[in-house]
């Protein structure tokens, strides 16, 4: 071969050898990068997993039949048992499972209408816990032992609720300033501006500290779990953790979490956070409003984040935060007492409806954040636009009545008394009115009645951290009829995606919306309801609750194997972050 001829020939394998060691070295450093990526394992497999869902179980290499697991009170009692041995759980909330009030009969015993303990009192009352609250009950004093304990349920008794008194100035400043005319506001997206006063904040630290000193009483150990609840309490985890450094807490914000420009706002923006970063878990409803803590505390704190492994690292502590979507107790079947017909036919004879109108429902407490004057300007454009449909549908809204003493709200159940009389003045005739308006509290066996007999159920949340009125009505349609009519800002909408997701900002959208649920064919209702029957009783209160002492025994295995000098990686999370939706697929 000629010598001009060999040189490319050399140049042609010289540049094969470096394209194959390039690729080489390129599949190396994606090896490696994976390798890091990958999720940390625990130390010590759980008995029971606390996150079943499909899409996760293949992420995480775990089985798909796990999506299967039933969530119950046996289950929950078996992790306690096997993974949390001889642990004691405590609960701090500032609302009390059950008020004791004065009546015309004598003392009378009441259940608030809350979704936090609608959520909560199922599983302290299975984990035999301490349940520590305020109270408020005109007759709660006359109720307890000197050292403000009662068991409950008094029908059968199965925890202890500790009552905490606070003096009326604290509430006002606690919790009727701070908490619900600055934070509440705060962190919800409703476009009222929060108030923050000086003499508030003093209340708020008080008040957190007169808790803090009450957790410590009630800890008959120097490890309890204590499951800290909601934005009344944000200093409450590190006043903990100074007297009761082993325990484990977990912090539960049951609100939305503000983006860090909006929470940039709050004038003790860094005790806020240093507050919540003495918990040893912090949970939220979705991702979301997990990031935006995350990145509040970014901005503000000197700390170290770990995005990956969703965990913070501050003043020598590590706190991981996570998203729990949080659910309702699944009811039993021998609760039904009657049958969706039944109820249909009580409901309507109750307020006067004749029989062949269509239903729609509100249940809400009286709040700027729940979009009831939005739904009602819906209602507006919907017969506006469909004015074949007047006198065939009435709207039935309960807006139970919260925090009266505070300017916003009776400025709005002035503004709805006013919308409704409005409407109804328009849409009215002889013996019909398109809206009936409850401001009343109503227990569970009449709401349950009202959502087996609605045709629709409107939640048109601005701001929500989840909202459980979406889930209780469909766990009440066991006749897999009805609609759901969902704001895609409460976080219930990253599961339940059969319901109409609707902008309640967009009254003509959420008209529209009306629409389509009222003339929606039966047999379309009862497959989109069976699907959201699936994720809510998959997704049920246990799972919620189980998924948290998990991590917490995760934790709890952590730091034992620290103790002993044998963990390789005490700063890992105990587990990946999880998807927002948690999705049962057929």
């Amino acid at each position: 071969m000629p010598p001009d001829s060999l040189f490319p020939a050399a140049l042609h394998w010289t540049i094969l050898a470096s394209s194959l060691i390039i690729s080489l070295a390129a599949l190396a450093c994606v090896v490696v990068l994976l390798r890091r990526r990958a999720p940390a394992q625990p130390l010590a497999a759980p008995l029971l997993d606390p996150a079943p869902a499909l899409r996760e179980g293949e992420k995480n290499g775990r089985s798909p039949d796990e999506a299967f697991m039933q969530w119950s009170p046996e289950m929950l009692r078996q992790i306690l048992a096997n993974e949390l041995p001889d642990t004691e759980l405590i609960v701090v909330s500032n609302r009390e499972p059950y008020v004791h009030e004065h009546g015309e009969d004598g003392i009378e015993l009441k259940v608030p209408a809350s979704g936090l303990v609608s959520a909560l009192e199922p599983i302290t009352r299975t984990c035999a816990g301490t349940w520590i609250a305020h109270g408020g009950g005109s007759a709660d004093r006359e109720t307890v032992d000197r050292n403000g304990h009662i068991m409950v349920p008094p029908d059968a008794p199965a925890y202890t609720l500790r009552r905490v008194w606070l003096s009326e100035e604290e509430y006002k400043g606690y919790y009727l300033g701070f908490a619900n005319e600055g934070l509440w506001p705060l962190c919800h997206i409703a476009f009222t501006r929060p108030i923050f006063r000086a003499a508030d904040w003093e209340c708020y630290q008080a008040v957190n500290r007169k808790f803090a000193e009450a957790v410590v009483e009630e800890a008959k150990t120097k490890r309890p779990i204590v499951l800290v609840q909601d934005y009344h309490f944000a200093l409450l985890p590190r006043l903990i953790r100074e007297r009761l450094p082993e325990a484990i807490i977990i912090t539960f914000w049951h609100i939305p979490w503000p983006n860090s420009e909006v929470f940039s706002v709050c004038p003790w923006r860094e005790q806020i956070l240093d507050g919540m970063l003495g918990s040893s878990i912090l949970g939220f409803h979705i991702q979301l409003h997990c990031n935006n803590f995350v990145e509040s505390v970014d901005r503000f704190l000197e700390s170290r984040v770990d995005r990956e492994g969703a965990a913070i690292s501050y003043g020598g502590q590590t706190t991981l935060v996570h998203s729990y979507p949080i659910s309702i107790e699944w009811p039993e079947a021998e609760e039904r007492v009657q049958t969706a017909a039944e109820a249909r036919r009580k409901v309507l004879e109750r307020y006067g409806l004749p029989p062949g109108v269509k239903l729609a429902v509100g249940v809400e407490r009286l709040d700027y954040t729940k979009g009831i004057l939005d739904r009602f300007h819906a209602l507006d454009e919907f017969f506006h636009q469909h004015s074949d449909w007047i006198g065939r549908l009435v709207f039935l809204q309960i807006a139970a009545p919260s925090r009266g003493t505070l300017p916003a709200y009776q400025a709005l159940h002035q503004e709805c008394l006013d919308l409704v009389a409005e409407i109804n003045e328009r849409y009215g005739r002889d013996g019909y009115q398109p809206i009936v308006l409850l401001p009343e509290h109503h227990d569970h066996t009449d709401l349950s009645e009202l959502f087996r007999a609605a045709d629709l159920c409107v939640v048109s949340s601005l701001h929500d951290g989840m909202n459980l009125v979406a889930k209780e009505f469909v766990a009440a349609r066991d006749d897999e009829a009805g609609v759901l009519v969902l704001s895609a800002f409460a976080g219930a909408s990253r599961e339940l995606l059969e319901a109409l997701i609707v902008n309640p900002f967009d009254p003509s959208g959420m008209g529209e919306a009306f629409f389509q649920a009222l003339t929606m064919p039966p047999d379309e209702q009862a497959m989109r309801m069976r699907r959201l029957r699936e994720v809510v009783r998959s997704n049920n209160v246990y799972r919620w609750a189980g998924s948290m002492l998990m991590d917490a025994a995760r934790l709890r295995q952590r730091e034992q194997f620290r103790d002993l000098g044998t963990s390789s990686a005490p700063w890992a999370a105990t587990r990946p972050p999880e998807d927002n939706v948690v999705r049962l697929r057929a």
